[in-house]
């Protein structure tokens, strides 16, 4: 018997140094045929180390987003597959192999990740086929493009879009650059202007040279910086201008602020898109040009309901109403100066960030758990998961086994088992019928 125990275990050995060579060399871009590759557990990092840049997604078969984001990759993938660098698409299923999800931190689905020469980065771009494209051209461009034609730097704004910052430098050497460009590639465009006019000056609201210019075109902003030109300066800058000067909240703002050390001056309106809103947004944007140390940023309770109510709003609270938060657990409401009321805005908001810098504030902390805001259903999910999974182990260990008899006592608890199961059961049960619903 154990001559076969031996025998077994060695064909496994060989079975397994086999897939281990088989997935070593399964992958070559050459032979990439611009469709989604759907990736296990055992074919992971070949993939990930055959491909200089790979977007991977992790789904679950049963999440909704997940299956609305799946014939956008698909549309997708053929078109990345033709770039000068070619990007594959990939996908696994994240939910059954937990310890992938557990190795890259999956906490939400679908997460997506860029990985760069096996390098990962948090993909937080937009997801429809056509804009994702775009997107992505980025990161196989080069670190700093260089303009050589006042006609390049309108062509180079174009095919950049609007989903990062621009920064092009004027009368600036590509050097001067390259490193902090290497650095936030994945937030921004970099390039470097060789040949522009006066009238490209004038344009661009600049008066001398060198410059470096900071475009945010979704949001219609721009920004000037004149030196000094040290990597110390330029970074403040940099990070200063990755930002709009107003930034709507939403789920994936919210991921951009992880990279921020910033605080942030909220402000909660009713609804985002009411004409009293926007036109204090106006006022909050002339705030932020003046006070570029914070990061100033709206959401609408309309909006996004949940996130407002971890900041102490309700229904009947009025609104606007402006905090400082941490961008964490923590956030100040400024004594005497939370509500903004209907006349001269513009001087409550600048009573507001001067009583802030006085200290005379009152430190919070945030509602329920403020990562159950922008979580999706993985959290709650996994937990029933695995609480069922615990409460079925404990339930076959406990088959078959006699209790032994104590006198004088009954355990009241004797049903443990089996309602726990029950309850475990529900609870997935009504985790699955939330998700077809949405």
């Amino acid at each position: 018997m154990s001559r076969v125990v031996v025998l077994l275990l060695l064909s496994l050995c060989i079975v397994s140094i086999s897939i281990s060579t088989v997935s070593c060399h399964e992958f070559k871009e050459t032979d990439y045929d611009g469709k989604v590759l759907e990736l296990n557990e055992s074919n992971l990092d070949s993939a990930i180390s055959s491909f200089d840049f790979i977007l991977l997604d992790f789904y679950a078969p049963w999440c909704g987003h997940c299956k609305r984001l799946s014939p956008e990759l698909d549309k997708a993938a053929p078109m990345l597959s033709g770039l000068k660098k070619p990007v594959v698409i990939a996908k696994i299923d994240a939910d059954k192999y937990s310890r992938v999800a557990s190795k890259y931190k999956i906490d939400g689905f679908p997460t997506l990740k860029i990985f760069m020469h096996g390098v990962p980065t948090d993909y937080h771009g937009p997801r429809k086929s056509d804009l994702l494209v775009r997107y992505l051209r980025k990161f196989v461009a080069p670190d700093v493009t260089v303009l050589e034609s006042e006609s390049s730097i309108t062509d180079f704004i174009e095919a950049a879009g609007t989903s990062f910052p621009i920064f092009i430098g004027f009368g600036l050497d590509e050097s001067s650059i390259s490193n902090l460009a290497i650095k936030f590639k994945k937030n921004a465009w970099f390039s470097v202007a060789k040949d522009f006019s006066e009238k490209t000056m004038a344009l661009y609201d600049f008066d001398k040279v060198p410059a470096l210019l900071a475009l945010h075109p979704n949001f219609k902003e721009q920004n000037i910086f004149y030196g000094p030109f040290e990597d110390k300066f330029l970074e403040e800058f940099i990070k200063q201008s990755s930002l709009p000067l107003t930034l709507p909240i939403t789920e994936e703002s919210l991921k951009l602020l992880k990279d921020d050390d910033r605080r942030i001056v909220l402000t909660i309106v009713e609804d985002e898109t009411h004409y009293e809103s926007k036109e204090l947004i106006k006022l909050l944007r002339a705030a932020a040009s003046a006070n570029r140390e914070y990061v100033f940023a709206y959401v609408g309770y309309n909006q996004w309901q949940d996130f407002a109510e971890a900041f102490e709003v309700g229904r009947k609270t009025p609104l606007p109403k402006m905090v400082v938060w941490d961008g964490n657990e923590v956030f100040f409401s400024v004594i005497g100066s939370e509500q903004i009321h209907t006349e001269d805005k513009g001087s409550q908001i600048t009573q507001f960030l001067e009583r802030y810098k006085d200290g005379k504030v009152i430190e919070k902390s945030l509602g329920p758990s403020f990562s159950g805001y922008f979580g999706s259903l993985i959290g709650m999910r996994t937990i029933y998961i695995m609480i069922f999974l615990i409460a079925v182990i404990f339930l076959i260990a406990t088959i078959g086994k006699e209790e032994p008899l104590v006198v004088g006592t009954r355990d009241p608890s004797a049903a443990t088992g089996s309602t726990s199961v029950s309850d475990t059961r529900e609870a997935r049960v009504s985790a699955d019928k939330e998700d077809k619903e949405d």
